[in-house]
């Protein structure tokens, strides 16, 4: 019997009496496991050998957790901290164990929220009391980390490592779960019978080459055979990720419609992030709760900011714009103004851009836009992340009205698909009329914010040099993403949580 060589090596390495893995046929035979895989599931076709297929779940080490096995758990080590310094007996002030057990960053609170759940003692007001009978060595996650590490993260994990343990150390991302198809072969009688009376490897030709159409040896040739229906291991090429498949998109729409792209600096001082947009300096979203401050360098130099411009800005602040401004009667201060953030919004970009400071004094009609990468302290949730994409625009003319703004959103969501936005009434320190758009969820049916918008006020036009009407808004990549592939969390496109299998496989439809 004449066979391809890889089938051959298989049915050598191959035993009738005990199953082998294919990863251990492919040590033998040194070839990958998606050869013996193929050449596997070919010979079954022939009746020669089987295929045992069986599920098991793998666990192995994240890099967090390999860190934690080296050097405890966060837990652990406040613990023997504690008992270092005897609070089994008294309570010590919680900073002091900190210190002393090395903890840094978030691996206090993990400390902290680990001690009390394992019956290493109390917390009460910052006051520490250990249990003295606990025992640390018996930590049952610590001890199925070293258990993971050595060996048992294969088929026989849960022999070892109990489920409740793993789905912990698995909340706590140390671990990570993998379902995978173990193969097993195993000789037939007809394939014992086959290497009895001898098995050779036919002279094939794989594929057809210049060389042999050229001479016309090709018709004289044996090929290989190629079973298509075969198994064969999952290929998961490159491909552009959902989110910038849309911004592309975004800004084909965009320049569709007449617009121009801006670009500008992430790091800003909060006299253009803000005080441009005529937010008082004592608004709580100008809060370090809300906005990420640098503090090296901490300030724009003076140089850098435009002296004309701050004095017109800082006026409509103090006294306001026009016979009825009255300002804000708050404190403006030139120093508040220089503070160095990453931009909460592209907004700042607008403000470089309207007051001439970007590309030069600019005439209506304009319309200009951006899909750039914000930062915002927000709480994690199912919409929401602490940096992600807006895109920004404004249109600059004479008479503009709500319609027209209107009318442009409807152009634009119409462009992927999206009907049926819904606008709500809304307050904005630098828009007024203001409104925030709601589209429909194609899954889940719920409206979500999708964006805010409106029409510049006087007190943030005139300083700027702008005599027309600007109409602006600010919308979520994320968020529009999330209506044109039906995800359900903003988390599943990107950050630490991101879906690969969702990120392998979404079609962005518009």
């Amino acid at each position: 019997m004449q066979l391809p060589a890889a089938q051959v090596a298989v049915l050598e390495a191959a035993s009738a009496t005990d199953e082998r893995t294919v990863e251990a046929v492919a040590d033998d035979v040194d070839e990958s496991p998606t050869v013996v895989t193929r050449a596997a599931f070919e010979l079954q076709e022939e009746g020669l050998l089987t295929v045992t297929e069986q599920a098991e779940e793998t666990v192995s080490l994240t890099e967090e957790g390999e860190t934690y096995r080296e050097d405890a758990l966060p837990e652990v080590r406040f613990y023997r901290a504690a008992v270092e310094a005897g609070v089994d007996e008294e309570s010590v002030e919680m900073g002091q164990l900190v210190d002393a057990a090395g903890l840094d960053g978030p691996e206090v609170q993990i400390a902290l929220s680990n001690f009390a759940r394992k019956g290493y003692g109390t917390i009460d007001g910052g006051a520490v009391s250990a249990d003295a009978t606990a025992d640390p060595d018996a930590d049952a996650e610590a001890t199925a980390l070293d258990a993971i590490a050595e060996g048992a993260g294969g088929a026989n994990v849960t022999e070892s490592v109990d489920d409740e343990t793993l789905d912990a150390l698995e909340r706590r991302s140390l671990v990570v779960r993998e379902e995978r198809t173990a193969r097993s072969l195993l000789l037939t009688d007809a394939g014992v019978t086959a290497m009895m009376e001898g098995v050779r490897v036919a002279e094939t030709v794989a594929q057809v080459t210049p060389e042999l159409l050229t001479s016309g040896e090709w018709a004289d040739v044996e090929f290989t055979e190629y079973n298509v229906e075969a198994d064969a291991e999952a290929v998961t090429p490159a491909r552009k990720h959902v989110l910038r498949q849309t911004a592309d998109r975004v800004k084909e729409v965009l320049v569709g419609m007449g617009f121009q792209e801006m670009d500008g600096p992430h790091v800003d001082a909060e006299f253009w992030i803000n005080d441009c947009l005529f937010m008082p300096q004592d608004h709580p979203a100008r809060t370090h709760w809300d906005q990420f401050v640098l503090s090296d360098p901490a300030e724009m130099d003076e140089a850098d900011m435009p002296s004309d411009l701050v004095d017109r800005v800082a006026r409509a602040h103090r006294e306001g714009v026009g016979e009825d401004g009255d300002g804000y009667h708050s404190p403006w201060t030139e120093d508040v103004a220089r503070g160095l953030d990453l931009r909460g919004h592209t907004t700042s970009l607008s403000m470089r851009y309207l007051s001439g400071h970007a590309e030069g004094d600019l005439e209506p009609p304009q319309r200009w836009f951006s899909v750039e990468k914000v930062y915002r302290n927000d709480t994690l949730d199912a919409t929401h992340l602490l940096e992600f994409f807006q895109i920004e625009g404004w249109v600059m003319a004479e008479d503009l009205s709500v319609r027209d703004l209107m009318g442009t959103f409807t152009e634009f969501y119409e462009q992927f698909g999206i009907t049926g936005i819904e606008f709500k009434p809304h307050y904005n320190p630098y828009t007024e009329p203001s409104f925030e758009l709601f589209g429909r969820h194609p899954v889940t049916d719920e409206l979500i914010e999708i964006g805010n918008s409106g029409i510049f006020r006087p007190e943030v036009l005139e300083p700027l040099g702008v005599d027309c009407e600007v109409m602006a808004w600010g919308l979520a990549l994320e968020r529009l993403a999330m209506l044109v592939t039906g995800a359900e969390d903003i988390r599943d496109l990107h950050g630490t949580l991101a879906d690969l299998d969702f990120l392998r496989n979404a079609e962005v439809i518009y």
